[in-house]
Order: C-alpha cells, then structure tokens, then sequence
C-alpha cells in the first residue's frame, strides 16, 4: 500500500494587518516558500510534480493562478505546472489532501502543498464584491456574517464573555512563550521586505502576538457584531498575511531519493454542516476523522484546531472531551495571525515541529470554513 509522506514544510513569519509583509506582493511572498522548501530538502524542483496551492481571495495580485505564477517566480522549470484552490479557511489543508491524494492514487509521487493570504494587500472580500447572495440560496438558507454565526454558537454553547476572552488571552501568552523559546525558528523562512523609502528589514517572526495584552484590555473592547453580544476584535482571528508550504511524496520515493520522512499522513476527511452556524464542522470532522482512522481523543498528542474565533475550540472542547492542554500549545490565530489560504498550511508546519519537539506521535488538524465545512488531518510522526 503507499503512503504519503511529509518529508520537509516551511512558513514565512505571519505579518499583522498593515505591518512588514504588505509591502510584498503576494505571488512574490508564496515564492519564497516554494523556493525555500525543496532548498531545505535538497532536491531539484524540476523533480515536483505539480503545486497546489490554497488562496481564499482570488482577485488582483492574487488572481490568475497564483500557484503556477507563484511556481515560475521562484525559479521552478517552466515544466512544473500549478494550480489555485479556494476552500475557504480551509484552503491551505484543503491542498496538503489533494497532494496526498495525488500520491495514494499513484498519479504523483512528489507534490507542493501550499497557502498563500496577503490580506494587507488584497482586502477580504474583494473577489466577490460585486456579486450579490443568489435569491436561491437565501430561500433554503439564513445567510449571515461569520461573526453572527460565532454569536449564536457562543449563544448554543452557553459560553460566557469571560471565558472568551480568557481563552484569548491564554492564545497570546502562549505564542509569546514560544516565541521566547525559541520553538518558532526553524519552521520560518525570515523575509527580506524592501521598505517604500528603499531601505531593507528582515522580518524573523509573527508579528501578531501581543505580550502587552490582558484580561483588562479584552474586558474593554466593544462588540464588532452585535452590540449586545460578546464577540470582539480580541477573541477573533487577525488579519494577516503569510505564505506555506509542504513537501509531500510517496515513501519510496523519498527512500529513493534518499531522504528521511518526517510525518505520515495517516487520515484525511472533509465534512459539511449548517451554512448559517457555520463554523461548527470541527466537531463532525473530529469524530469522523477519528473513527476513520481507528484511533480515540486520547491517542492525539497535539491538536490544532483554528481559532477563527475563540468560541470555535472552545465549543469543540466541550462536544470533543479532548484535553485542553493538547490544543494549540504554541497559540492559534488569536495570536499568531489567520492569513485565510495559508493558515491550514501553518496550522500543519506548527503542529509537526511541536510533535517533534515533544516526540509526540499523533497530530490532528481541524478548522472551520465559511457555508459550513470543516477539513479535518491526522498525522503520524516517523521514527
């Protein structure tokens, strides 16, 4: 039987809204990673069979299949093609799945799973502006914004505001801490940004996480979506940009080539669920994935489970059972940063460093995505 293997994975720093990494155009900063992974395995990129790349908003600079442009400006032959996928947040993990696809049915034996969001650079939104909800859809569905449907799941979970923010808080500190110690570095490729005045910067890590936050200052903060509700710009994902990537390959072509696999992926399964709650799929996936692969709750060493919005993991704790402490260990996209296309690339690259730091054996991936999905990915680290 083949498996598909994961023998190399590299993400840029994660720029907050604004910050360094708007000043890079977004074909250029998925570039980088593309050119930086198949570097770090020592392979020629003419060896890559095709590259898959996740991207949300596909408009502008982010139009045109980003993931061949993406593939020809970081130096790759002409001979390698590309191609873009947009399954919402879900994207970047959406790729890493087709990728072992390709590889289990035999079809490929050496693919790029990729992400790419400069959300600085090409608003969220901006591909669809223009095109109102069809009528069709409306009449079957109560169409309404991400945030609202974060209200009514912190409304049908009984959370409270205070627990929210805690949540939040605690996704900050632990960023922090690891960025302290150090467990960041060797999954980012730092960028060189060429600042507007001519002068050059080099951004090494996320520039999301705030050590200057608290439980004080999330107290404060308004409602962004209903006046009397309690989700706010503090317990919801960041705007942001970033770019990933993985090398995925059959394990004999890895032996062949001579190199060492690092992860299996073991399980991989995509569920739908209620367009208008929308972001609850985690949870169906979770138990899906699971069954699928024989394994329970307590075998995964490490969950990642996107924080779109703090009431997400939490609603996914109480219906999962799973230990708090397993999930997110380093922070999620509280802290660190949501750039849409690459975060279920960035979710997978943090989630296998922090297995090997650990010498845990089980990774399991999880996030919500707009109308109501969820991918969800286990992994198993190779000895």
């Amino acid at each position: 039987m083949r498996e598909a293997v994961i023998v190399e994975a590299v993400r840029t720093p994660i720029g907050k809204r604004k910050g360094l990494l708007q000043h890079i155009r977004p074909d250029d900063l998925a570039a980088i990673v593309l050119k930086e992974v198949v570097e770090r395995a020592n392979i020629s990129a003419s060896l890559v069979e095709d590259v898959i790349m996740g991207c949300v908003t596909q408009s502008g600079e982010q139009a045109g299949d980003i993931g061949r442009v993406a593939a020809l400006i970081a130096g790759f032959p002409d001979t390698v093609p590309g191609t873009t996928l947009d399954r919402q947040c879900g994207s970047g993990q959406q790729a890493i799945h087709f990728a072992a696809q390709a590889i289990l049915s035999g079809d490929m034996d050496i693919v790029i799973a990729a992400g790419i969001e400069n959300m600085s650079r090409v608003p969220m939104g901006s591909n669809y502006q223009e095109a109102a909800v069809s009528e069709k859809l409306k009449s079957q569905y109560e169409v309404i914004h991400q945030g609202l449907s974060a209200e009514r799941i912190t409304e049908k979970w009984e959370l409270t505001r205070e627990e929210l923010d805690q949540f939040s808080f605690e996704s900050h500190m632990k960023a922090i801490q690891a960025q302290q110690q150090g467990r960041f570095e060797r999954e980012i490729v730092p960028v060189e940004v060429t600042l507007p005045d001519g002068s050059t910067t080099t951004l090494r890590e996320d520039e999301g996480p705030r050590s200057d936050t608290s439980l004080e200052v999330l107290n404060s903060l308004r409602p962004s979506f209903d006046k009397n509700g309690s989700i706010h710009a503090g317990n919801s994902s960041q705007i942001s940009d970033g770019a990933g990537a993985v090398l995925i390959m059959s394990k004999e072509k890895a032996e062949e080539l001579g190199l060492k696999p690092r992860f299996t992926i073991k399980t991989r399964v995509v569920v739908g669920s209620d367009p208008t709650l929308m972001l609850t799929a985690p949870i169906p996936a979770t138990a899906k994935v699971l069954e699928k692969s024989g394994l329970s709750i307590d075998d995964i060493d490490v969950f990642e489970v996107n924080e779109a919005f703090s009431c997400v993991p939490l609603a996914w704790l109480k219906e999962t059972g799973a230990d708090r402490s397993k999930l997110n260990p380093n922070g999620g996209a509280i802290a660190l940063g949501h750039p849409l296309g690459a975060s279920g690339v960035r979710l997978m690259i943090t989630m296998m460093h922090e297995l090997e730091r650990t010498n845990g054996r089980f990774g399991l991936q999880t996030m919500c995505e707009g109308h109501g999905m969820a991918n969800a990915t286990i992994i198993e680290r190779i000895n």
